[in-house]
């Protein structure tokens, strides 16, 4: 298989197969539908693999202009997303078989969750800042119909809120694209970056506020303050399989978005010591510690993981925002576990939905005598995301830390471990109180009724993500190597 093709079935397979769906009837047998949403899933991820494991070189898909061209180059960072984006999708997708049977419009979800799948893919292959633009907003308004599904009122308006943010952002990365178009050498992706030394002598402060508005604009699709506030609406309004890869998989292209702007483009040097770090370390603090104790209030479970989605993804941008190898292997590392983590949470919060209609974290008192295992799996999934050892969540945390420490920034290389710890201590404080009360409920509080068997097919894929929670934990040494490699080469 030549390389054009070992990179363009994946984007394409999927993309070709959702849509289809988008245009036919609505299927009288429901299992020829789940057939086919799994044999592309499969197949697309066999596809993905395949590229991750054996490498391709770059080529042009087409030209926007002569000097713009869209075209993807695989490399280490892009193997490391693909890999979490394939598992993640195809793990999700086979939850919702059994959790979309009581929502209408099966094949409309289906085919913008294949096609969503594919984009995301070209997100992760995309070799310059062009093919990544493109297929960022191919991204946003092909997920917005995931989020819209059930049409209710709080769907549209968590929609629109949605689409409303995510464009602002856009926009503010679309105004940077014409300065490095002017000020770099190139805009395809360079570990160390592209500015031309010849040319921006004297316009050092119009390119920091350019970079600036480049990471708030996708921190925007990380929910980092101040434009977070769409995930908490999003995610509840969307069945659970959506939210799971909302929250584990879509917030990380900002996230991604954000490493090839940095590190890619700009370069970590010409950012280091400047009031863009300062001011980029001090808003995911804040975003860390305010995700943490929205989450700690909030009652409804859906929209509390969507608050603790905001602490946590800070978690990594204050990682990238110390501009230190140390400090951005952990937030590598945190972009997997995280992935993981949250997808496990949100599809065990589906689950618990799914069996009993209750959506409040204290009408789940005794759940855990009817529905063990997931009850089980979300114990063990929430203790890694705290960071408790050997959970994987203790080995990214303690990067992040040590990275903070070794930085010698002033304030930060103190003031990041203890807001770090502090949101862990919030983050056991809005997690594990469910498992308690699951196992230990008070006399006369708890949910009646025999033990719920939960679905083989939403429970497979949450016992496998909780395996995933805990195993890299275990056996770190392998992922910790490729993701100090990444981080040495970009800086």
């Amino acid at each position: 298989m030549n390389d054009t093709m070992r990179l363009m079935i994946p984007v394409a397979l999927p993309i070709l197969c959702g849509l289809p769906l988008l245009i036919m009837k609505e299927p009288g047998n429901r299992r020829r539908l789940t057939g086919y949403v799994t044999a592309v899933l499969l197949l697309t991820g066999a596809a993905s693999f395949y590229a991750v494991l054996n490498g391709a070189e770059a080529f042009i898909l087409f030209h926007l202009t002569k000097s713009l061209p869209v075209y993807f180059k695989l490399d280490d960072l892009g193997r490391l997303f693909a890999g979490i984006v394939t598992i993640v999708w195809i793990l999700a997708g086979i939850f919702s078989f059994e959790y979309m049977k009581r929502e209408e419009c099966n094949r409309r979800f289906y085919g913008f969750y294949l096609i969503v799948y594919g984009i995301l893919l070209g997100l992760d292959f995309a070799g310059n800042l062009i093919t990544f633009y493109v297929f960022y907003e191919l991204m946003t308004l092909c997920s917005l119909p995931l989020v819209l599904h059930n049409r209710s009122r709080e769907a549209v308006m968590a929609g629109l809120k949605y689409l409303f943010y995510s464009f602002s952002g856009a926009y503010m990365v679309l105004f940077g694209i014409y300065f490095l178009y002017r000020y770099g050498n190139t805009l395809s992706f360079t570990a160390g970056g592209v500015l031309d030394p010849s040319l921006i002598t004297g316009k050092e402060g119009l390119l920091l506020f350019v970079s600036f508005l480049m990471i708030l604009g996708f921190g925007v699709k990380a929910g980092m303050f101040p434009l977070h506030a769409w995930l908490s609406a999003a995610h509840p309004a969307a069945p659970a399989p959506a939210s799971a890869v909302l929250s584990g998989i879509i917030v990380k292209a900002g996230v991604l978005g954000i490493i090839r702007v940095v590190f890619y483009l700009f370069g970590a040097d010409f950012l280091r010591g400047t009031w863009v770090q300062t001011a980029w370390l001090s808003l995911t603090l804040i975003t860390v510690f305010m995700g943490s104790m929205l989450a700690y209030r909030e009652k409804l479970l859906k929209k509390r993981l969507a608050y603790s989605t905001v602490s946590q993804v800070s978690y990594i941008l204050f990682g990238l925002a110390l501009l230190h190898p140390a400090g951005m292997t952990g937030a590598l590392l945190h972009v997997v576990f995280h992935a993981f983590i949250k997808s496990a949470l949100f599809l065990c919060a589906g689950a618990l939905i799914y069996g009993t209609g209750k959506t409040k974290t204290d009408e789940f008192r005794g759940i855990g005598r009817r529905m063990p295992v997931l009850m089980w799996c979300y114990t063990f999934a929430s203790l890694a995301l705290i960071g408790i050892p050997p959970a994987s969540g203790f080995i990214s945390k303690w990067y992040l830390a040590s990275g903070a420490l070794k930085s010698g920034i002033p304030v930060f290389d103190l003031l990041g471990p203890i807001v770090l710890l502090a949101s862990a201590v919030l983050t056991a404080g809005y997690l594990l109180p469910l498992s308690i009360h699951a196992f230990f409920p008070e006399e006369g509080c708890e949910v009646t009724g025999a033990e719920t068997k939960t679905p083989r097919t939403m429970a497979v894929p949450v016992i496998v993500l909780t395996v995933l929670t805990i195993l890299p934990g275990m056996l770190p040494g392998g992922l910790i190597d490729f993701a100090a490699g990444i981080a040495a080469k970009a800086m």
